[in-house]
């Protein structure tokens, strides 16, 4: 039976559909070549737009930077950030130049900017080119940079670290004519910096002369560091100190590392030269969390949590009076190599620093008998109390090693205002909200000794078997309450001893433990064991708090 016309299905024509897919291809390969011709032009504009930007204030001024040990902006991003992970944004920006219509070149804007990685995590990034202008800011449609700037604007609204490379010295009064009027201050201002404190890590890094608005910047963050002999920071350079106040002085003393750093404690850390402060920035981030909805991240650091020291044992001298060697101790306590300290050069009676344990990041705030015997002064109780606030906001728990017989005492120290910097050490303590971990080592003393205490949390405090505490020790205290008892005394040397060493009985960490003011005493060797049991315990307490972190009241 012989199919119908309807019912039949033709064999393929092969040659015919090649034929087709031929036409088809050429087609479509004309079209793209027709496209290609089209914009070829501003292809190549875009292009040559690049490499202007990329000869930034041009070689002479690439080659005066590298005079004065420093690297351009570029070169310092591409050395901080990972291998090809830097997607620039506005690298158009700036100044054309035109005859006859056609573009002849383009001063760039004075700030390089945009989106990396660091150690495979997002970063806003940017930073001043001073090769052109010096790095003095730029104004156009949309600031880059600086205060109010896109890279703000992205770190905040994306919620990742902000890395400010900071090497300008801000506005300049040449700006007046270029607008025509003066800039009512804060038009630009601190709004978006000021709010990024409460969200991301912001790191600022001085790598060369930091004056004005740049200068601010720097304060405006939660890690700062400078590089020694080739950066400065102040808040208005030697040419206006010399008209304004007559007096003459160079960059380095007004502002250079010794003075910023370990004088004024402006800049927290310094680094030796700037591949020392890459490392030093990429260290401190790997202890710190995207944002505040994150907890900072855990680093298997192959060290052993039961891991005990014998020589905790005898660290601490038998004579109370003699001191020894906290960091020493503090290595012993967490995680092998894993301390980065804070501030190291300012306010040396504390130590604090970063840490982990058992792999998790934590604080220690740790008093230096060797400096002042551990008491707090000003400028310990300053750092101390934006070292407790840096690691409320991120979610890190406290560690506290005391040894801190109150505040410093005496005519100079009441003159420099030591109680209310000590005050608000306490203040912010009281206020911190992550759980707080105290050993005390040695005394604890006072309301200095109040400030190394978790008040919201479980109040865990432990103590060494040489631990002493109260609300001041013995010796000034016996002298100040038996005044008159002792004086009546026909040996008063003899009975101050006497009543020293009989309230001293009294002061037996054992009895505190008896009535369960002190949570535990434990063996020196067993700290690390102890604490870490604690950090892995307090995970969960952690991931339950995170966000932002609302202080209300006024700072005293």
């Amino acid at each position: 039976m012989t199919s119908g016309p309807h019912t039949s299905t033709p064999a393929p024509n092969h040659a015919h559909s090649g034929v087709h897919r031929t036409m088809e291809t050429l087609t479509k390969g004309a079209s793209q070549q027709e496209a290609l011709d089209t914009w070829q032009d501003e292809l190549q504009e875009l292009q040559k737009r690049h490499e202007f930007a990329e000869k930034m204030g041009g070689q002479e001024a690439i080659a005066k930077q590298h005079g004065a040990n420093r690297l351009t902006v570029r070169e310092r991003i591409t050395q901080l950030a990972d291998q090809a992970s830097f997607q620039e944004v506005g690298k158009l920006t700036g100044q054309g130049h035109y005859v006859d219509g056609k573009l002849q070149s383009v001063t760039p804007a004075p700030y390089v900017m945009g989106l990396a990685t660091i150690d495979g995590r997002p970063v806003a990034i940017g930073g001043e080119d001073f090769t052109i202008r010096g790095g003095s800011s730029w104004s156009g449609d949309r600031k880059k940079g600086g205060q109010g700037g896109f890279v703000e604007d992205l770190a905040l609204d994306y919620r990742i670290p902000l890395v400010n490379l900071i090497d300008g010295a801000g506005g300049s009064v040449t700006s007046h004519k270029r607008r025509g009027h003066a800039v009512f201050p804060g038009v630009h201002g601190f709004e978006t910096s000021v709010e990024l404190m409460s969200v991301a890590p912001v790191v600022s890094a001085v790598l060369g002369t930091a004056a004005g608005g740049p200068a601010g910047r720097a304060i405006l963050s939660h890690w700062s560091v400078m590089t020694r002999d080739t950066s400065q920071i102040f808040a208005a350079g030697p040419p206006v100190v010399e008209r304004s106040l007559g007096q003459k002085i160079s960059k380095e003393e007004l502002g250079g590392h010794k003075a910023a750093s370990d004088m004024a404690g402006l800049v927290h850390n310094v680094a030796a030269d700037e591949a020392e402060c890459f490392e030093m920035i990429r260290r401190y981030l790997s202890y710190m969390p995207n944002n505040v909805w994150e907890l900072p991240p855990t680093v298997d650091m192959q060290d052993p949590p039961e891991r005990a020291e014998e020589a905790l044992r005898t660290i601490v001298p038998k004579d109370r009076r003699k001191p020894y060697n906290m960091r020493k101790l503090i290595s012993l306590v967490v995680d092998k190599e894993s301390i980065f300290e804070i501030q190291p050069t300012y306010g040396k009676a504390v130590i604090t620093s970063l840490a982990r344990m058992n792999g998790k990041v934590v604080g220690v705030v740790a008093n230096n008998p060797m400096v002042h015997g551990g008491a707090l002064d000003v400028k310990s109780s300053r750092k101390q109390t934006h070292f407790i606030q840096l690691c409320d906001t991120f979610h890190i728990p406290l560690i506290f090693l005391v040894d801190v017989p109150g505040f410093m005492v005496g005519k100079d120290a009441e003159l420099a205002g030591t109680l209310r910097e000590g005050m608000r050490s306490v203040y912010v303590a009281m206020q911190a909200t992550v759980p707080i971990l105290t050993v005390v080592v040695r005394k604890c003393y006072g309301m200095a000794g109040m400030a190394a205490t978790d008040k919201n949390g479980i109040g865990l405090k432990l103590a060494w078997p040489s631990a002493e505490w109260g609300s001041l020790p013995v010796e000034g205290g016996v002298a100040a309450a038996y005044k008159r008892e002792i004086a009546a005394a026909a040996d008063p040397k003899q009975r101050e001893r006497e009543l020293e060493a009989e309230l001293r009985e009294l002061t037996s960490p054992f009895r505190t433990a008896e009535a369960f003011g002190v949570e535990d005493i434990i063996d020196p060797s067993e700290t690390r064991r102890y604490l870490c049991r604690f950090i892995d315990a307090a995970q969960g307490r952690l991931k339950s708090t995170l966000g932002p972190k609302l202080r209300s009241g006024v700072l005293p």
